[in-house]
């Protein structure tokens, strides 16, 4: 991803791994950081190897705030949040956003590669 060929057909531009965040006293790194020139917009991404808790989803709507309030320009979109995680409950997940939330995202992502089967029948 960071090979220099950051510009992606999809509008995506990579711009940070682990990107360090000073809040006064306190150090945060964001696990990644895109540019999508088509939606003209930041999209964070936090990657947790467990089952999410609130206090992931917390975590990234801090990131996304971040973004929104130090990173972004007047005119661009607000920033997206995407926590991907070995397991989720979509009950917290529920409760843990707003109920306007549409920024913040949260799903399971596979830690296998689908069969020659699965992916002929889709």
């Amino acid at each position: 991803m960071s090979d220099g060929n950051n510009k992606r057909s999809n509008g995506f531009s990579f711009v940070a791994r682990q990107k360090r965040i000073l809040l006064e006293d306190d150090e945060f790194f964001l696990d990644l950081v895109f540019y999508n020139r088509l939606l003209r917009c930041f999209v964070v991404i936090e990657l947790k190897t467990r089952k999410i808790t609130h206090e992931d989803l917390g975590q990234l709507q801090m990131y996304v705030n971040y973004y929104d309030r130090e990173e972004k320009l007047p005119d661009e979109n607000p920033t997206i949040g995407i926590l991907l995680c070995a397991d989720k409950n979509d009950t917290v997940v529920k409760y843990s956003l707003p109920k306007d939330n549409t920024t913040v995202l949260a799903s399971k992502y596979q830690l296998y590669l689908p069969s020659e089967k699965q992916l002929l029948n889709e």
